[in-house]
């Protein structure tokens, strides 16, 4: 889990933003294939919405972190 989120952290704010905009397609397809009964693994959905929230954890960091840096410059 660790490894995902360091991963994600080595990424700029446009990768990001990329990778929150893949990750929320997934999480629509995945939620329409259960809503009409083609998902067999439904753990796969879980995954998703934690890498969501990875992400945006992860997006915060970063805008914390640049709020502090601009205040003490």
């Amino acid at each position: 889990m660790a490894n995902k989120t360091e991963e994600l952290r080595e990424l700029d704010i446009n990768g990001l933003v990329h990778a929150l905009a893949e990750a929320k397609d997934t999480s629509f397809k995945l939620r329409f294939q259960l809503a009409v009964g083609q998902l067999d693994n439904t753990s796969r959905l879980r995954e998703v919405r934690r890498q969501i929230a990875r992400i945006n954890t992860v997006l915060r960091e970063k805008e914390i972190a640049a709020a502090e840096a601009g205040e003490t410059t």
